[in-house]
């Protein structure tokens, strides 16, 4: 009898992996490397058949049931592996789970899983468009089979090679596959492009495990803070977060409450507690989009949620920020104040107005167009590399100035969107669609 899968929140963007760049290699001997050093022969049967994909989704042959193989006792992010399995299958539309007891009797396609596997979300879209795929893990313990997209009829065999382990023999209809060779290295979601992992953690390796799965939920195209300096505070706290049953929606809950503290100390010229707030707010908004992502907890509220605070509060921080100098020593004249916070405002609205006439127009988001737009992203003139310019200012005594750099930096980045939108609207006509270059295979 199928056990029905427990409902699960939508995730809150859809998964794009480039499968349409799949290069399905269809070997009759794949070799994989151990965690040794050493090397040992997966055999296959060279197949004739045709791999398809969508791009979008999954396929119409695409099945809607799976079977996990095996127990999985430990943990991983304080779930079972097992749990986590279900969740990432049911949100791509595997709706059943079978126990392998009624493998004998089941005469369609069936998404083959050994139960203590980890694996990264585009892998699962990827893994239900291609037919006979066996997927190999790679990391610390390589090449051994993880999942099998079974055609009709291959349910008993596939199950037979993920029992196996290492070295198996793979049966005709079925084919070794690396997560490399799914198509499913660009994720349009977190705009970035990776080997997805597939692995097989044991107690040793647990810890570089989550890790590897935390820095997995990372976008391609960020700034310099969330890139570099929050990644390893923010993985303990949603460590912790996990640990404590803590929804995303309340992390941005409380990142809400210190946008509002921040506004108010910034108003009073109050910069020290005003400043504390404000980067817990920039430290709570990575948390909360990484603990959604982790645990498999993404929804669409949480997605509107989160999205709404980030696009909306900048303007009034730097508004506050203004009136709040009006207070000190180094107030600025009323014409000063006008035109520096006209042009931060002003610059703000504009700069994703073009983001937006890009995704529009070219259907591609500017930052991830060429690499030297993806590491202006680091820095361009959006609120952390701000918040670094006015914490600079008022730790130098001189929050006029910090409050100076931002309109004259934020002018200066108004101007180089400009020159990419211009540049891309031309390259457009000359090539037609733009491609990302993280979609470019490496």
């Amino acid at each position: 009898m199928a056990d029905p899968v427990p409902a699960v929140p939508a995730i809150a963007a859809d998964f794009a992996p480039d499968f349409g760049r799949a290069d399905f290699k269809k070997e009759s001997l794949v070799r994989a490397e151990t965690e040794t050093g050493t090397s040992q022969n997966i055999s296959a049967q060279d197949s004739s058949a045709e791999q398809t994909s969508t791009g979008q989704g999954q396929g119409p042959e695409a099945p809607r049931t799976a079977c996990l193989i095996g127990k999985g006792a430990l943990e991983i992010w304080f779930a079972t592996p097992e749990d986590r399995l279900r969740r990432s299958f049911a949100a791509a539309g595997v709706d059943c789970f079978i126990p392998e007891s009624e493998l004998a009797g089941e005469n369609q396609a069936v998404i083959l899983v050994r139960a203590d596997a980890v694996i990264d979300t585009p892998l699962v879209k990827a893994l239900l468009n291609a037919p006979g795929a066996v997927l190999l893990s790679n990391g610390d313990h390589a090449g051994i089979p993880l999942a099998v997209h079974a055609p009709a009829g291959l349910a008993e065999a596939g199950a037979a090679v993920l029992q196996s382990g290492q070295g198996a023999q793979v049966p005709e209809g079925l084919w070794p596959v690396r997560s490399a060779e799914l198509g499913a290295s660009y994720w349009e979601a977190l705009r970035k492009r990776e080997e997805p992992y597939a692995l097989l953690p044991d107690r040793k390796t647990l810890a570089a495990t989550e890790w590897r799965m935390f820095m997995g939920t990372y976008k391609g195209a960020t700034d310099l803070v969330t890139k570099w300096l929050w990644p390893r505070p923010a993985f303990y706290v949603t460590r912790l977060c996990a640990r404590l049953d803590i929804s995303p929606n309340q992390v941005t809950a409380v990142s809400l409450v210190a946008v509002i503290a921040a506004f108010y100390w910034f108003w009073e010229g109050n910069w020290l507690p005003g400043l504390l707030a404000a980067w817990l707010m920039t430290f709570l908004d990575t948390v909360d989009g990484k603990l959604a992502r982790i645990t498999l907890r993404s929804s669409k509220f949480g997605n509107v949620f989160d999205h709404s605070i980030d696009l909306i509060h900048p303007p009034f921080w730097y508004v506050a920020w203004g009136l709040g100098l009006q207070h000190g020593a180094h107030a600025l004249d009323s014409g000063a104040l006008t035109l520096a916070l006209s042009v931060i405002v002003a610059g703000y609205v504009l700069q994703r107005v073009i983001e937006g006439i890009a995704i529009w127009r070219l259907g591609l988001e500017i930052h991830i167009w060429r690499p030297v737009d993806t590491w202006f992203r680091l820095v361009t003139a959006r609120r952390n590399p701000n918040l670094v310019l006015l914490t600079l200012g008022a730790a130098l005594g001189r929050p006029d100035l910090g409050l100076i750099a931002v309109a004259v930096w934020t002018a200066a980045c108004l101007l180089l969107h400009v020159l990419q939108l211009f540049q891309a609207m031309a390259a457009a006509r000359g090539r037609g669609r733009l491609r990302s270059w993280m979609t470019e295979p490496r």
